[in-house]
């Protein structure tokens, strides 16, 4: 949306995510997790974390998502240019109806297609926070997900299945 209204992607969390290590969770990944832990006897009564199991940084991932919807982009803006998504896409519902009309999207509202106080809460933590799958592994599941392939298939998913440009 903000390179249709002459922008760029900009990445409006802190500091501390632009520059840090991330983990992300797959939902192929997370769902196949259920299922062990539904039926793995060894797993029964457990409490897991589920993460794809690697780690990655938004300074790279964030390049690589403008490239996937082929947008400029910009990177930490310092304090200054921080924001939040939630109060930036306030009243965008039009201008998304619009895209979704030019591009033959299938027809989603806005807020369909994002929860961007989610976004603001993951982009915006002032802490470092990593989780573990080692319990996961200990108990016998070894599923894991290459995030940066993640991203990029699921990208290519909503694309193919038209509810992005």
């Amino acid at each position: 949306m903000g390179e249709r209204e002459k922008g760029k992607l900009r990445f409006p969390g802190s500091r501390v995510v632009w520059d840090g290590f991330s983990d992300a969770s797959d939902a192929d990944l997370v769902a196949e997790h259920q299922i062990w832990a539904a039926v793995d006897p060894y797993a029964k009564n457990e409490a897991f974390n589920c993460s794809n199991g690697d780690v990655f940084k938004w300074k790279q991932l964030w390049k690589a998502l403008a490239e996937a919807f082929e947008v400029e982009w910009a990177g930490y803006e310092g304090e200054e240019g921080r924001f939040s998504l939630e109060e930036a896409m306030k009243g965008k519902e039009e201008v998304w109806g619009e895209i979704v009309k030019e591009n033959e999207l299938v027809e989603t509202k806005l807020g369909e297609i994002g929860h961007w106080w989610f976004v603001d809460v993951v982009l915006g933590v002032e802490v470092d926070h990593l989780d573990s799958m080692n319990k996961s592994k200990e108990h016998g599941f070894l599923g894991f997900r290459n995030t940066m392939n993640s991203f990029n298939s699921w990208v290519d998913k909503m694309k193919a299945f038209k509810i992005v440009p």
